[in-house]
């Protein structure tokens, strides 16, 4: 299991042991963490899973893939470190990451 921490726009931080394979977005779904939508299931089609990388962890996330890159033209108020949680698996080496929600998703 990796620890991942989910922090809520309003500063709530929820640590949540998420099983490798799954993916970021799943890990917050699976135990209702507020801020993350995931409209689409996890299908990189809506970007209502929008979230901050903590700048510690943006290299070791992996790359965005084109599908991604262009989801994250179409969210709100994103930043270089945006992803969809939805694309982030999680491994054990993504123990510790830090992902922030943003105000809103759409």
């Amino acid at each position: 299991m990796a620890k991942i921490i989910y922090i809520e726009h309003q500063g709530a931080e929820h640590e949540i042991d998420v099983a490798p394979g799954r993916s970021v977005m799943q890990g917050a779904v699976d135990n209702g963490v507020l801020g993350i939508l995931a409209e689409c299931g996890g299908a990189c089609s809506c970007g209502t899973c929008h979230v901050y990388i903590d700048p510690a962890w943006v290299d070791k996330v992996g790359a965005k893939n084109v599908a991604e890159a262009g989801m994250l033209e179409d969210v709100c108020a994103a930043k270089p470190n945006s992803r969809l949680s939805c694309q982030i698996i999680v491994t054990d080496e993504l123990d510790g990451l830090i992902v922030r929600m943003p105000e809103k998703q759409i």
